[in-house]
């Protein structure tokens, strides 16, 4: 910032000695042609007089020389009188004769003898000033007077006069530079500090500030700077606790926005979204809706906005991995004040567990009156038939009792079922953890189901490793998952068919594979296995005991245990189940 006030500074002294050396030459210059004309018409004068007094005395007068030398003593100069055939009649010198004086006379009165007019000349090599008159005695030239003076008077005075100017000047140029400066910075300071002061507002440093300490129009400058520089904080304040408080709303809201402007890119995506879609921020944010939605339906809904600019409301099933999620989405067109079109906003409310609710409802009281209905119904009816005289018959009594208690087991089974589960769903259900050996634990399991498969036929294939593999969990719950996965694995594969449970123990993860050569199932099934009561294959999950919440258990406490469960299946193939745990995760209540 002090460049300006140098440069302003420089061009200043350079315009301000530019014109003291214009001003002392010419005064200088000045001086000196008044001096010389002084000088000339001085010894003019002085010759005029010689001459009165030569012509009193007669040019060729005896007594001439005398009157010449006081002349001479009393002028402080040379005097000569040359008669008109040019020799010199009389001659009185003051000081020394220069060893060119003669000479120069000579030359100087053969240049000048017939012009009959005076003459001034200054010779060098004598150091002296002569000045020559012609005698003129009635009209006729009797001769020449000539003085002549040292020059070292007019060369002393020549420096006097410039050495006077130098100074003089030059006590001026320093007092100037002296103004200048205070004059440069008393108006220059308030322009940097405004400057500076400008440069960083435009960095956005609305904290800085300049000096208010002039009354001018410098001083108005520094106001007007601060009150932009206080106007353009309060502005900022406003705009940045408005932009926080935007931000806060969008990114702690629990559904889910996108925003699209007006040419189809996506700018805005919040965490809601991103936590229930499980997608990267990247993929999304400045890419066409059409290339970053994977569902048609959503895509639907934002070419339904930009065709008709009218808000739309729709409720979508959207299968996320292994589950469908349930979503109410509000899509509304942005309009600008001059209806100036800006893009779409769509949210996106999750009511999954809305529709869970409502359809659990439904099906719990359909699928447990159904479920409840038939062994409650075998039981009342093989008890009427044995009340009403079969008991008496042994081989009916033992066969209907049998019936019964396979009934009765079977309604036991599905009140502990759903016992458990709403003991799982509980807010404060809390896991046992500790540290187990998966291997005893699955070694336990297949000893439970190996005549089971046996039975079907099956051959059951267990890659156990031969080394321990631990893990933090909860046995017993752990023990529940696994007999509930490969038990269903069993129960949906035909006879001769196999199942192959495979253990993988990785450096801080433990990967559990059951995978069966069953009737598999169609993909949109999927999301729905975990779902309460739902079956497949009802006949067949009936047939072999089955209630239907052994996947809803299943998937409650993988989730309890923080681990990862995936499904694929294909009909006719078979499906397979795999859960990923963690070695050493925190597990807290849930």
């Amino acid at each position: 910032m002090h460049k300006f006030r140098t440069r302003l500074l420089f061009g200043l002294l350079t315009l301000i000695i530019a014109v003291l050396i214009g001003l002392g030459i010419l005064i200088g210059q000045l001086f000196q042609t008044y001096y010389i004309d002084t000088y000339k018409d001085r010894i003019k004068k002085e010759a005029e007089l010689t001459e009165t007094l030569v012509l009193k005395e007669g040019i060729d007068s005896t007594n001439l020389q005398p009157i010449i030398e006081t002349i001479s003593e009393q002028l402080e100069s040379n005097v000569a009188i040359i008669n008109s055939e040019g020799a010199i009649v009389t001659e009185a010198l003051y000081g020394e004769k220069s060893p060119y004086y003669d000479r120069t006379l000579e030359q100087l009165l053969g240049d000048n003898r017939n012009k009959k007019k005076s003459f001034y000349e200054i010779r060098t090599e004598d150091d002296l000033f002569f000045y020559g008159m012609p005698i003129i005695n009635d009209s006729d030239e009797e001769g020449f007077i000539v003085l002549s003076l040292p020059v070292s008077s007019l060369k002393l005075v020549n420096q006097q006069i410039w050495g006077l100017l130098i100074i003089s000047l030059g006590l001026a140029l320093i007092v100037i530079l002296i103004i200048g400066v205070r004059i440069t910075s008393q108006y220059t300071k308030p322009i940097e500090s405004a400057t500076q002061v400008a440069m960083e507002l435009a960095k956005g440093n609305y904290k800085a500030r300049t000096y208010e300490n002039h009354l001018d129009e410098t001083g108005m400058l520094s106001q007007s700077i601060n009150i932009l520089a206080r106007n353009l904080q309060d502005m900022t304040k406003a705009q940045e606790m408005q932009q926080d408080r935007l931000q806060t709303l969008i990114e702690n809201m629990g559904s889910g926005l996108i925003l699209i402007d007006g040419r189809g890119y996506i700018n805005l995506v919040n965490r809601a979204y991103k936590e229930i879609f499980q997608i990267d921020e990247n993929s999304y944010l400045y890419k066409l809706y059409y290339e970053a939605f994977e569902h048609e339906e959503i895509i639907d809904i934002v070419e339904e906005i930009f065709m008709t600019e009218v808000g739309v409301r729709r409720q979508l099933m959207v299968p996320l991995k292994i589950e469908r999620r349930h979503f109410e989405v509000y899509g509304v067109p942005i309009i600008g004040n001059s209806d100036e079109w800006k893009g779409v906003v769509l949210v996106f409310h999750d009511i999954t567990e809305l529709k869970k609710l409502e359809q659990m409802r439904k099906d719990f009281v359909a699928n447990v009156s159904h479920e409840l209905k038939t062994p409650i119904t075998s039981i009342k009816g093989f008890s009427e038939t044995l009340l009403d005289g079969a008991m008496n018959e042994r081989e009916t009594l033992t066969y209907f009792l049998s019936i019964i208690l396979k009934e009765s087991d079977r309604l036991q089974s599905l009140i502990q079922d759903l016992l458990d589960l709403s003991k799982i769903e509980q807010q404060g259900f809390e896991l046992n953890i500790e540290k187990c050996d998966f291997k005893e634990i699955l070694d336990e399991i297949i000893m439970l189901l190996e005549q089971k498969a046996k039975a079907k036929d099956i051959n059951l294939n267990v890659d156990n490793p031969y080394h321990h593999v631990y893990l933090q969990g909860d046995p017993d719950r752990l023990k529940q998952i696994f007999i509930n996965l490969i038990g269903n694995a069993i129960n949906y594969t035909l006879e001769g068919g196999q199942v192959f449970v495979t253990v993988k123990n990785l450096d801080d993860q433990v990967v559990v594979t059951v995978k069966d050569t069953g009737i598999g199932m169609k993909e949109e099934e999927i999301p729905r296995i975990f779902e309460r009561f739902y079956r497949v294959d009802k006949a067949r999950s009936r047939d072999s005991g089955g209630t239907g919440l052994g996947l809803a258990i299943v998937k409650h406490l993988v989730e309890a245990h923080h681990a990862d469960i995936f499904v694929t299946s294909h009909v006719g193939e078979g499906t397979t189940f795999t859960i990923t745990f963690n070695k050493e995760g925190k597990h807290l209540l849930r």
